[in-house]
C-alpha cells in the first residue's frame, strides 16, 4: 500500500509530459511530484523518466509502469463509481439468508416484485431454517423469526410480529367437536412441530388478563418438521394445530380450516431483518428492508395482518 501514495504523481506526470505540469494539475509542488517519482523508482529499482534540464520523459520501464496503473487507477475509479450508483438506486447483488416456507411464501414474493421495479438489482435467495453466519457467509441481509441468539457485528430492525392461531379442518370439527379453551386442547388429536434436534416445546398462550403465558401440551401422535406439512394435515382432518397466522389466513378465507379460540389474543413472535453493521449500507439493502416492512403479512401493531 506504501506504493500507492505516489502512483497518482507519476501517473500525472506522464500524462502531463513533465513534473511542473503534473505538479499543477495536483496543486503540488514541483518538487514534491519529483520526490514521489523518486520514492517509486528506488522501491522499483528502475528509472521511470529520462530527466533533462527541459523536460521529463518515460523510460520504457517508465512506459510499462505507467500502462498498468492506468489499468488499475481506472479500475479503482470504475469500483468507485459502482459504489457511488449503488447509493443513488437500487442495484447490485443482494444476498439473502432466509426461513425455507416463511420465506417462499411471504419474503421471496416482496423481493421479486421489488427485483421487477429496479432493473439492476440482482437476487440471490437462500431459503433454509439452519442459522447462518451473515458476515462469514457473505450474506447482505437475513430474515429471522423469534429469539436473536446473536446479533454482534449487525443491525437489526424489526419487520413486524407472526401472530400463531390455532385451527382445525371442519371435517375434523363435525367428528371431534370444537375446543374453546388452551385446556381443551387436552381431550383433542394434535398435529405439532418437531425435530430430531428440536424438540416439541407444547403451545403457548398469551393470559387474557396478563401474567405468565400459559403453556400446553396436548397429546399428539403426529410430529412433523414442516409447517406446510403441519397446514395440510389439518386440512385433511388429522387434528388441531398452532401455525402461523400467514400460513392459514387463506384456508380460513375459503373455508378449509376454521380459525379456533379467535376471541383469545395470540402469541406473536419477533420478525427481525440483520444485516452487517457498516457505516453507509447500500441502498438495496435499506430498499428491501423497506419493502418487507411495508409489505410483509406481519402484526404490526395490535392487529393480525
Amino acid at each position: 500500500m506504501e506504493d500507492l501514495t505516489d502512483v497518482p504523481a507519476f501517473v500525472a506526470a506522464a500524462e502531463a509530459n513533465g513534473f511542473a505540469a503534473a505538479a499543477r494539475r495536483l496543486n503540488l509542488s514541483r518538487s514534491a511530484v519529483g520526490k514521489a517519482v523518486a520514492r517509486l523508482e528506488a522501491r522499483l529499482g528502475v528509472r521511470l523518466f529520462h530527466r533533462t534540464t527541459r523536460s521529463q520523459n518515460l523510460t520504457e520501464e517508465g512506459q510499462a509502469f505507467y500502462e498498468a496503473c492506468r489499468q488499475a487507477l481506472d479500475a479503482l475509479r470504475q469500483g468507485r463509481l459502482q459504489i457511488d450508483a449503488g447509493r443513488r438506486h437500487v442495484a447490485g447483488r443482494l444476498r439473502v439468508t432466509m426461513p425455507a416456507l416463511f420465506g417462499r411464501v411471504c419474503v421471496a414474493p416482496i423481493l421479486t416484485a421489488l427485483a421487477a421495479q429496479h432493473p439492476d438489482l440482482e437476487l440471490d435467495l437462500q431459503f433454509g431454517d439452519r442459522v447462518v453466519d451473515v458476515i462469514e457467509d457473505r450474506f447482505d441481509l437475513a430474515i429471522r423469526i423469534g429469539t436473536l441468539d446473536d446479533a454482534s457485528g449487525l443491525k437489526v430492525r424489526l419487520l413486524g410480529r407472526q401472530p400463531m392461531a390455532v385451527c382445525a379442518a371442519p371435517s375434523y370439527i363435525a367428528v371431534h367437536g370444537r375446543p374453546e379453551t388452551p385446556d381443551d386442547l387436552q381431550a383433542h388429536r394434535t398435529v405439532v412441530y418437531g425435530t430430531p434436534k428440536r424438540a416439541w416445546r407444547g403451545w403457548v398462550f398469551p393470559r387474557p388478563g396478563g401474567g405468565p403465558p400459559l403453556d400446553i401440551e396436548p397429546p399428539s401422535r403426529l410430529r412433523f418438521d414442516d409447517l406446510g406439512a403441519i397446514a395440510d394435515a389439518a386440512i385433511a382432518g388429522l387434528g388441531v394445530a398452532w401455525l402461523p397466522w400467514w400460513l392459514i389466513r387463506d384456508r380460513v378465507r375459503d373455508g378449509s380450516l376454521v380459525h379456533l379460540m379467535a376471541d383469545r389474543p395470540m402469541l406473536a413472535a419477533d420478525c427481525y431483518a440483520l444485516w452487517p453493521d457498516t457505516p453507509r449500507p447500500p441502498l438495496r439493502v435499506r430498499a428491501a428492508i423497506d419493502a418487507l416492512v411495508r409489505d410483509l403479512p406481519l402484526r404490526a401493531g395490535g392487529e393480525a395482518a
